[in-house]
Protein backbone atom coordinates (compact mmCIF):
# COMPACT_ATOMS: atom_id res chain seq x y z
CA UNK A 1 0.00 0.00 0.00
CA UNK A 2 1.21 3.75 -0.82
CA UNK A 3 1.64 5.77 2.56
CA UNK A 4 -0.63 8.28 3.66
CA UNK A 5 -0.08 11.90 4.02
CA UNK A 6 -2.77 13.82 6.61
CA UNK A 7 -2.91 17.14 5.50
CA UNK A 8 -3.66 19.48 8.43
CA UNK A 9 -3.41 23.20 8.85
CA UNK A 10 -1.59 22.48 11.83
CA UNK A 11 -1.94 20.43 15.26
CA UNK A 12 -1.35 22.90 18.13
CA UNK A 13 -4.25 25.44 19.81
CA UNK A 14 -4.93 27.78 17.13
CA UNK A 15 -6.42 24.36 15.31
CA UNK A 16 -7.59 22.72 17.80
CA UNK A 17 -11.54 21.36 17.49
CA UNK A 18 -13.33 18.03 16.69
CA UNK A 19 -12.25 17.98 12.96
CA UNK A 20 -8.63 17.94 13.93
CA UNK A 21 -9.74 15.26 16.77
CA UNK A 22 -11.47 13.10 14.39
CA UNK A 23 -8.84 13.13 11.93
CA UNK A 24 -5.64 12.25 14.03
CA UNK A 25 -7.81 9.53 15.41
CA UNK A 26 -8.01 8.37 11.72
CA UNK A 27 -4.26 8.76 11.51
CA UNK A 28 -3.95 7.32 14.49
CA UNK A 29 -5.96 3.55 12.91
CA UNK A 30 -4.42 4.23 9.98
CA UNK A 31 -1.32 3.72 10.72
CA UNK A 32 -1.81 0.33 11.57
CA UNK A 33 -2.48 -0.57 7.96
CA UNK A 34 0.06 1.18 6.16
CA UNK A 35 2.68 4.18 7.01
CA UNK A 36 0.91 7.07 7.24
CA UNK A 37 2.58 10.61 8.72
CA UNK A 38 1.00 13.87 9.50
CA UNK A 39 2.13 16.65 6.99
CA UNK A 40 0.88 20.08 7.89
CA UNK A 41 1.06 22.93 5.51
CA UNK A 42 0.18 26.52 7.32
CA UNK A 43 2.41 26.46 10.29
CA UNK A 44 6.27 24.75 10.50
CA UNK A 45 6.11 22.53 13.29
CA UNK A 46 8.82 20.67 14.85
CA UNK A 47 9.03 17.13 13.89
CA UNK A 48 6.63 17.22 11.43
CA UNK A 49 6.60 17.62 7.78
CA UNK A 50 5.39 20.37 5.92
CA UNK A 51 3.88 20.52 2.55
CA UNK A 52 6.06 22.56 0.33
CA UNK A 53 8.73 20.40 1.13
CA UNK A 54 7.05 17.32 0.60
CA UNK A 55 6.31 18.09 -2.57
CA UNK A 56 9.75 19.39 -3.42
CA UNK A 57 10.43 15.50 -3.46
CA UNK A 58 10.92 13.62 -6.84
CA UNK A 59 8.84 10.44 -6.51
CA UNK A 60 5.57 11.41 -4.53
CA UNK A 61 3.55 8.04 -6.65
CA UNK A 62 3.83 5.97 -3.92
CA UNK A 63 2.45 8.43 -1.03
CA UNK A 64 -1.36 9.32 -0.94
CA UNK A 65 -2.58 13.14 0.20
CA UNK A 66 -5.52 13.00 2.25
CA UNK A 67 -7.23 16.36 2.67
CA UNK A 68 -9.92 16.75 5.42
CA UNK A 69 -9.48 20.46 6.63
CA UNK A 70 -13.01 21.46 4.59
CA UNK A 71 -12.46 25.41 4.21
CA UNK A 72 -9.23 24.56 2.07
CA UNK A 73 -9.76 21.31 0.10
CA UNK A 74 -10.52 23.45 -3.10
CA UNK A 75 -7.00 25.18 -2.68
CA UNK A 76 -5.42 21.98 -2.16
CA UNK A 77 -7.36 19.62 -4.83
CA UNK A 78 -5.97 22.30 -7.26
CA UNK A 79 -2.40 22.36 -5.93
CA UNK A 80 -2.19 18.54 -5.58
CA UNK A 81 -3.50 18.22 -8.69
CA UNK A 82 -0.79 15.78 -10.32
CA UNK A 83 -0.16 13.34 -7.11
CA UNK A 84 -2.35 10.49 -6.00
CA UNK A 85 -5.02 12.90 -3.41
CA UNK A 86 -8.29 11.61 -0.88
CA UNK A 87 -11.07 13.84 0.76
CA UNK A 88 -11.85 12.76 4.33
CA UNK A 89 -15.31 14.37 3.98
CA UNK A 90 -16.65 15.13 7.49
CA UNK A 91 -19.23 18.36 6.98
CA UNK A 92 -20.20 18.88 3.89
CA UNK A 93 -21.62 22.13 1.99
CA UNK A 94 -18.56 24.08 1.49
CA UNK A 95 -19.62 24.80 -2.06
CA UNK A 96 -16.51 23.27 -4.16
CA UNK A 97 -16.39 20.29 -6.61
CA UNK A 98 -13.79 17.53 -7.16
CA UNK A 99 -12.97 16.02 -9.71
CA UNK A 100 -13.41 11.68 -10.12
CA UNK A 101 -10.10 11.85 -9.79
CA UNK A 102 -10.06 11.88 -6.07
CA UNK A 103 -11.89 9.08 -4.03
CA UNK A 104 -14.24 10.86 -1.27
CA UNK A 105 -14.10 9.09 2.52
CA UNK A 106 -17.52 10.62 4.44
CA UNK A 107 -17.50 10.21 8.26
CA UNK A 108 -21.19 10.07 7.88
CA UNK A 109 -23.64 8.39 5.72
CA UNK A 110 -25.62 11.72 5.51
CA UNK A 111 -21.92 13.04 3.75
CA UNK A 112 -22.33 9.99 1.67
CA UNK A 113 -25.29 11.35 0.45
CA UNK A 114 -24.15 14.64 0.06
CA UNK A 115 -21.35 13.67 -2.26
CA UNK A 116 -23.11 10.83 -4.33
CA UNK A 117 -25.41 13.44 -5.17
CA UNK A 118 -22.28 15.68 -6.45
CA UNK A 119 -19.73 13.26 -7.22
CA UNK A 120 -21.55 10.86 -9.17
CA UNK A 121 -18.44 9.69 -10.59
CA UNK A 122 -16.42 9.75 -8.11
CA UNK A 123 -15.35 6.66 -5.52
CA UNK A 124 -17.23 7.12 -2.22
CA UNK A 125 -16.69 5.63 0.71
CA UNK A 126 -18.55 5.35 4.41
CA UNK A 127 -15.96 5.21 7.07
CA UNK A 128 -17.37 6.46 10.50
CA UNK A 129 -15.76 8.43 12.80
CA UNK A 130 -14.42 6.39 15.73
CA UNK A 131 -15.93 6.83 19.84
CA UNK A 132 -12.87 5.81 21.87
CA UNK A 133 -13.34 2.83 24.20
CA UNK A 134 -12.81 5.26 27.30
CA UNK A 135 -16.66 5.93 26.40
CA UNK A 136 -18.39 3.37 28.21
CA UNK A 137 -20.96 2.95 31.13
CA UNK A 138 -19.33 2.70 34.51
CA UNK A 139 -21.92 2.56 36.97
CA UNK A 140 -20.89 5.71 39.14
CA UNK A 141 -23.59 7.76 41.29
CA UNK A 142 -25.58 10.32 38.37
CA UNK A 143 -25.67 13.47 40.95
CA UNK A 144 -25.76 15.54 37.64
CA UNK A 145 -29.53 15.74 36.04
CA UNK A 146 -28.79 17.75 33.15
CA UNK A 147 -25.33 18.48 31.17
CA UNK A 148 -24.62 21.10 29.15
CA UNK A 149 -21.31 22.10 26.69
CA UNK A 150 -21.93 26.10 25.67
CA UNK A 151 -19.81 24.92 22.22
CA UNK A 152 -22.29 25.03 19.49
CA UNK A 153 -25.19 26.03 21.88
CA UNK A 154 -28.28 27.42 20.46
CA UNK A 155 -29.20 30.97 21.83
CA UNK A 156 -32.86 28.93 23.29
CA UNK A 157 -30.77 26.30 24.63
CA UNK A 158 -28.52 28.68 26.53
CA UNK A 159 -31.09 31.36 26.86
CA UNK A 160 -34.49 29.98 27.49
CA UNK A 161 -33.96 26.35 28.55
CA UNK A 162 -31.24 25.88 30.98
CA UNK A 163 -32.92 28.74 32.98
CA UNK A 164 -36.40 27.05 33.40
CA UNK A 165 -34.22 23.77 34.33
CA UNK A 166 -32.46 25.50 36.62
CA UNK A 167 -35.42 26.28 38.50
CA UNK A 168 -36.48 22.43 39.08
CA UNK A 169 -33.06 20.48 39.00
CA UNK A 170 -29.32 20.34 38.73
CA UNK A 171 -27.98 21.76 35.88
CA UNK A 172 -24.05 22.07 35.30
CA UNK A 173 -22.92 23.92 32.16
CA UNK A 174 -19.53 23.47 30.89
CA UNK A 175 -17.90 25.86 28.74
CA UNK A 176 -14.14 25.11 28.16
CA UNK A 177 -11.96 21.94 27.70
CA UNK A 178 -12.82 18.96 30.30
CA UNK A 179 -9.74 16.70 31.31
CA UNK A 180 -12.20 13.42 31.30
CA UNK A 181 -15.70 13.92 29.17
CA UNK A 182 -16.13 10.03 29.47
CA UNK A 183 -16.42 10.27 33.60
CA UNK A 184 -18.54 13.74 33.52
CA UNK A 185 -21.18 11.87 30.85
CA UNK A 186 -21.00 8.96 33.84
CA UNK A 187 -21.71 11.56 36.63
CA UNK A 188 -24.96 12.60 34.10
CA UNK A 189 -28.64 12.29 33.70
CA UNK A 190 -29.75 14.10 30.50
CA UNK A 191 -27.34 15.60 28.10
CA UNK A 192 -28.33 18.64 26.11
CA UNK A 193 -26.95 18.92 22.52
CA UNK A 194 -28.16 21.72 20.16
CA UNK A 195 -25.86 22.70 16.75
CA UNK A 196 -28.28 23.02 14.24
CA UNK A 197 -28.15 27.31 15.03
CA UNK A 198 -24.46 26.98 15.02
CA UNK A 199 -24.35 25.19 12.01
CA UNK A 200 -27.13 27.46 10.37
CA UNK A 201 -24.64 30.26 10.90
CA UNK A 202 -21.76 28.08 9.30
CA UNK A 203 -23.62 27.29 6.05
CA UNK A 204 -22.10 24.14 6.51
CA UNK A 205 -23.43 20.59 8.15
CA UNK A 206 -23.01 18.78 11.18
CA UNK A 207 -20.08 16.59 10.15
CA UNK A 208 -21.19 13.92 12.60
CA UNK A 209 -21.49 15.19 15.97
CA UNK A 210 -19.01 12.47 17.85
CA UNK A 211 -20.72 13.90 21.60
CA UNK A 212 -23.94 12.99 21.61
CA UNK A 213 -22.50 9.47 20.72
CA UNK A 214 -20.27 9.17 23.33
CA UNK A 215 -23.39 10.19 26.05
CA UNK A 216 -25.16 7.83 24.96
CA UNK A 217 -22.35 5.07 25.58
CA UNK A 218 -21.43 6.17 28.80
CA UNK A 219 -25.58 5.98 29.60
CA UNK A 220 -26.98 9.28 29.15
CA UNK A 221 -30.43 10.25 28.13
CA UNK A 222 -29.58 12.23 24.96
CA UNK A 223 -31.91 15.42 23.89
CA UNK A 224 -30.30 16.68 20.77
CA UNK A 225 -31.02 17.90 17.36
CA UNK A 226 -30.33 15.87 14.58
CA UNK A 227 -29.23 18.11 11.82
CA UNK A 228 -26.76 16.53 9.53
CA UNK A 229 -24.87 13.69 10.61
CA UNK A 230 -26.60 13.50 13.98
CA UNK A 231 -29.51 11.66 11.95
CA UNK A 232 -27.00 8.88 11.45
CA UNK A 233 -27.38 7.42 14.24
CA UNK A 234 -30.15 9.41 16.06
CA UNK A 235 -33.32 8.00 16.46
CA UNK A 236 -35.71 10.25 18.31
CA UNK A 237 -38.58 8.27 20.19
CA UNK A 238 -36.12 5.42 20.70
CA UNK A 239 -32.57 5.99 21.37
CA UNK A 240 -32.85 10.09 22.22
CA UNK A 241 -35.27 12.80 22.15
CA UNK A 242 -35.24 15.72 19.51
CA UNK A 243 -34.66 18.62 21.82
CA UNK A 244 -36.08 22.50 21.03
CA UNK A 245 -40.12 20.85 20.63
CA UNK A 246 -42.39 23.48 19.84
CA UNK A 247 -41.86 25.49 23.65
CA UNK A 248 -39.56 25.52 26.17
CA UNK A 249 -42.70 24.27 28.99
CA UNK A 250 -42.69 20.98 26.69
CA UNK A 251 -39.17 20.25 27.06
CA UNK A 252 -38.79 21.25 30.46
CA UNK A 253 -41.76 18.61 30.89
CA UNK A 254 -39.77 15.71 28.88
CA UNK A 255 -36.90 16.14 30.28
CA UNK A 256 -37.96 15.99 34.08
CA UNK A 257 -39.60 12.57 32.80
CA UNK A 258 -36.59 11.62 31.46
CA UNK A 259 -34.55 12.24 34.96
CA UNK A 260 -37.17 10.61 36.86
CA UNK A 261 -37.99 7.31 34.63
CA UNK A 262 -34.65 7.06 32.14
CA UNK A 263 -35.17 4.74 29.19
CA UNK A 264 -33.43 1.63 29.15
CA UNK A 265 -29.39 1.54 28.45
CA UNK A 266 -28.75 0.95 25.06
CA UNK A 267 -26.89 -1.95 24.26
CA UNK A 268 -22.99 -2.43 23.75
CA UNK A 269 -23.50 -3.54 20.21
CA UNK A 270 -25.35 -0.17 19.24
CA UNK A 271 -22.14 1.16 19.26
CA UNK A 272 -19.83 -1.39 17.56
CA UNK A 273 -19.68 0.26 14.10
CA UNK A 274 -18.09 3.37 15.55
CA UNK A 275 -15.59 1.60 17.72
CA UNK A 276 -12.03 0.87 16.33
CA UNK A 277 -12.46 -2.61 15.24
CA UNK A 278 -14.95 -2.10 12.86
CA UNK A 279 -13.38 1.24 11.46
CA UNK A 280 -10.32 -0.47 10.56
CA UNK A 281 -11.43 -3.25 8.80
CA UNK A 282 -13.62 -1.14 6.64
CA UNK A 283 -10.49 1.17 6.29
CA UNK A 284 -7.99 -1.65 4.94
CA UNK A 285 -10.69 -2.49 2.25
CA UNK A 286 -11.50 1.28 1.61
CA UNK A 287 -7.34 1.49 1.04
CA UNK A 288 -6.88 -1.36 -0.88
CA UNK A 289 -9.97 0.10 -3.51
CA UNK A 290 -8.37 3.28 -3.66
CA UNK A 291 -4.74 1.96 -4.30
CA UNK A 292 -6.08 -0.15 -6.89
CA UNK A 293 -7.56 3.05 -8.65
CA UNK A 294 -4.62 5.13 -8.04
CA UNK A 295 -2.67 2.18 -10.30
CA UNK A 296 -5.56 2.29 -12.81
CA UNK A 297 -5.32 5.62 -12.97
CA UNK A 298 -1.42 5.90 -13.68
CA UNK A 299 -2.39 4.57 -17.33
CA UNK A 300 -6.02 5.46 -18.10
CA UNK A 301 -7.79 8.87 -18.37
CA UNK A 302 -11.57 9.34 -17.24
CA UNK A 303 -13.75 8.21 -19.44
CA UNK A 304 -17.10 8.99 -17.97
CA UNK A 305 -18.29 12.75 -18.24
CA UNK A 306 -18.79 14.90 -15.45
CA UNK A 307 -21.96 16.44 -14.06
CA UNK A 308 -21.36 20.23 -14.79
CA UNK A 309 -23.73 22.82 -14.80
CA UNK A 310 -23.28 23.17 -18.45
CA UNK A 311 -23.91 19.70 -18.72
CA UNK A 312 -27.04 19.79 -16.48
CA UNK A 313 -28.33 22.34 -18.67
CA UNK A 314 -27.49 20.18 -22.14
CA UNK A 315 -29.40 16.99 -20.08
CA UNK A 316 -32.49 19.75 -19.54
CA UNK A 317 -32.95 20.75 -23.14
CA UNK A 318 -32.70 17.37 -24.61
CA UNK A 319 -36.02 15.98 -21.99
CA UNK A 320 -37.55 19.64 -22.97
CA UNK A 321 -36.71 18.62 -26.67
CA UNK A 322 -37.68 14.82 -26.04
CA UNK A 323 -41.19 16.11 -24.75
CA UNK A 324 -41.60 18.39 -27.99
CA UNK A 325 -40.58 15.47 -30.15
CA UNK A 326 -43.20 13.13 -28.50
CA UNK A 327 -45.92 15.71 -28.46
CA UNK A 328 -45.72 16.67 -32.12
CA UNK A 329 -45.56 13.10 -32.82
CA UNK A 330 -48.62 12.27 -30.98
CA UNK A 331 -50.43 15.59 -32.46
Amino acid sequence: MRSLYFLLPGTGKRFACGGLWAELKAFELAKQICPAQVVTYRQREKETLFLDDVLQQPDLNNVIFVMSWGFDVAKLAKRLHHFNAIYHAHSSGYGFTLPSSVPIITVSRNTLGYWGQLAPNSLIYYLPNQISDEFNVRGLQREIDVLIHTRKSSEYLLNQLIPALQQRCKVEVIDGYVDSLSTLFNRTKVYLYDSAEYWAQQRVSEGFGLQPMEAMACGCQVFSSVNGGLSDYLDPGFNCYKIAGYSTEFDVQRILRAIAVPKPLLPSTFFDEYRAPNILDRFEVILREVNEFFDHKQSHSGTIAPLTRSRLAQLAFKRILAKMQKKFRQS
